[in-house]
């Protein structure tokens, strides 16, 4: 079963998945294999693997080792196109579609995308939406987005509907790290 097929099963089973992200960038490796694993026992079904921006220098062993700790799908979420890892289970394709910086809209993509062939990760296509969380964040000043107003759900609603209308298979909203605000629940029921 592929990833994707699995993020669609646990949503018809229990109407919705719980994904943990992790920043191997502000843990070492002994704490981000123990998160991993206190997610994995806790009931998180997922867990992604990511940050803004990447200091840490092998992501290729920190996904390793939480990919050896754990049974559950360990899921890349790029800050950009060269955040990758070959023992990911998958990634989450992303277009920054609440931004209008091409880079983030597709130049990104294309860099990657030969790369995440050679290394047979599974892309999940995804609409990535960033949304306002009270200030500026890492993933807002980093790709250079204005993000979508968190009381304009509707025009969150149509940037989510073009992405289905573009064939992406997951939406993704975010109000980033560090966000005073998370995302409201009446923008994600819309949604």
């Amino acid at each position: 079963m592929s990833t994707l097929e699995y993020f669609l099963q646990v949503r018809e089973e229990k109407g919705a998945g719980c994904l943990a992200l992790i920043d191997p960038d502000k843990v070492d490796r002994a704490a981000l294999v123990d998160r991993a694993v206190q997610c994995s026992e806790n009931g998180v079904d997922a867990l992604l693997i990511g940050s803004s921006l990447l200091f840490s220098s092998d992501l290729d062993e920190a996904v390793g080792l939480v990919k050896r700790a754990v049974n559950i799908p360990v899921v890349l979420f790029p800050g950009d196109a060269d955040h990758l890892s070959r023992y990911a289970d998958a990634i989450l394709f992303l277009s920054l579609l609440s931004g209008r910086n091409p880079y983030y809209l597709i130049g990104a993509q294309c860099r990657a995308a030969p790369l995440i062939k050679n290394l047979e990760i599974e892309p999940i296509p995804t609409g990535y939406l960033l949304i306002a969380s009270g200030h500026s964040t890492s993933a807002e000043f980093m790709s250079d987005t204005r993000p979508i107003p968190c009381e304009k759900s509707s025009i969150a609603m149509a940037h989510a509907l073009a992405a289905e209308y573009l064939g992406m298979r997951l939406v993704y909203l975010e109000a980033g790290s560090g966000a005073r605000f998370p995302v409201p629940s009446d923008m994600i029921r819309q949604v």
